[in-house]
């Protein structure tokens, strides 16, 4: 096997659609002005307490200039034409274009969490409703979690390798941590890099539901008559996360590559710790989570106290919020309250498996301009009175280097810190 090439790795591009609009810019500008996008579910028809979403606002594939009524019937899981779109939207941000010498060298790595749910559920009720000749000959196909970065290849012309990291949660993060690495040891100069999920689905919302996992917004709760503040992580009422969809995708480069082509370096891949806990496939372990920071710190040759800000994974549930919490204390103690750390789920729900690589975009966007975006909804938590959470109200503070948590179901953590450019 050859030696690593030891090359830099700079992000130079992203895109998005979140529940704060369909682009990445409709995006920052919301989140930067303190809202959330929440409101009651319609993409789906679904009876329960656990109904206040986040859907990604006038998302309509059909209205996208690469799909045509064809396109659009034919691959029918939601994930496969939203990636492709948002792989498109990163490589026009970051101003690479797609060509002979850089396809073969550019990779796509997105991962899900939930891998075309709503194309197997057409297909359920076709079967049952109209036998199995109409079961679509595309179901397997819009299954497949690697497809999504097909696709997108087919549309954009790249032909570099193509897989889906399938890290639940911490998807997006473990996808922009595999693909520096393939950076880092030459085996691509490009890599787009994120997640993406569409799990707006009754059986899905119903689940959540019923492992106590997502809000139950009951009267009397102060999301019943207002849906933006239903996600509240790091507060006192907080009862659990916001389920919502979305897609986030970072174009990372190697150095040499951003002078080559006169790229923009935005950010650079600093620090990476990945872990699992073996201990539980929802409630997280502490030891292992504190793993994941120190290793990432470690990976990026810095002291807890040089980090500027941090990106918490912060669902809004009250387990998972003071746990993130308690191990952050361990690895950064009475430093801690000195370093601003907010959560964007406050503003955006989660988005499962495209949730890191949103929250990436975010936190570079936000060294850039010298931003920290908020934690909204917030009510004290007097468990948290240590902390800095950045309540209500983004705030002008400019800041290098920042660390973005992220973990998931089944057990798995993964840290990036990224330094600003």
């Amino acid at each position: 096997m050859r030696a690593p090439q030891n090359r830099r790795v700079f992000v130079i591009g992203y895109g998005a659609a979140t529940p704060l609009g369909r682009t990445f810019a409709g995006t920052w500008e919301r989140a930067v002005r303190g809202e959330a996008g929440f409101g009651r579910v319609t993409r789906c028809a679904v009876e329960t307490l656990c109904n206040v979403v986040g859907e990604i606002p006038d998302w309509n594939p059909r209205e996208l200039d690469f799909v045509d009524e064809k396109e659009a019937y034919n691959w029918n899981a939601g994930f496969v034409l939203l990636t492709m779109a948002v792989c498109r939207a990163a490589l026009a941000h970051a101003g690479l274009a797609m060509n002979d010498e850089t396809g073969p060298r550019t990779a796509c790595l997105i991962g899900s969490a939930i891998n075309g749910a709503d194309a197997f559920r057409k297909a359920m009720v076709n079967l049952q409703e109209k036998g199995p000749l109409k079961v679509s000959p595309y179901l397997l196909p819009n299954l497949c979690a690697n497809l999504p970065s097909g696709k997108a290849g087919m549309l954009l012309g790249f032909t570099g390798p193509i897989f889906s990291p399938q890290g639940a949660c911490a998807s997006g993060n473990h996808a922009l941590g595999i693909g520096a690495r393939m950076i880092r040891d030459g085996d691509c100069d490009f890599v787009l890099a994120g997640g993406v999920d569409t799990p707006i689905l009754p059986e899905i919302i119903h689940g959540f539901h019923n492992m106590n996992a997502t809000i139950k917004v009951l009267p009397g709760d102060r999301a019943h008559d207002d849906p933006g503040q239903a996600s509240r992580p790091f507060s006192a009422d907080r009862r659990g996360f916001v389920l919502s969809e979305g897609a986030g995708v970072i174009v990372l480069a190697a150095e040499e590559m951003v002078a080559r082509y006169g790229l923009t370096a935005r950010a650079e891949v600093l620090g990476v710790g990945w872990t699992s806990d073996a201990y539980h496939f929802t409630s997280p372990n502490r030891e292992t989570i504190i793993r994941a920071i120190r290793e990432s710190l470690s990976d990026a040759g810095i002291d807890p106290a040089d980090i500027g800000y941090i990106n918490t994974h912060g669902t809004s549930t009250q387990k998972g919020d003071q746990a993130e919490i308690d191990c952050l204390r361990a690895v950064f103690g009475k430093v801690l309250g000195k370093i601003p750390l907010s959560s964007n789920k406050s503003q955006i729900g989660h988005t499962l498996g495209a949730a890191a690589a949103i929250e990436g975009a975010l936190t570079i966007e936000g060294m850039r301009q010298g931003i920290i975006l908020p934690t909204i909804n917030h009510r004290p938590d007097s468990h948290f009175d240590d902390i800095d959470c950045v309540p209500g109200q983004a705030r002008r503070q400019s800041h290098e280097l920042a660390l973005s948590n992220a973990f998931g179901f089944g057990g798995t953590n993964c840290c990036i810190i990224f330094r600003g450019c």
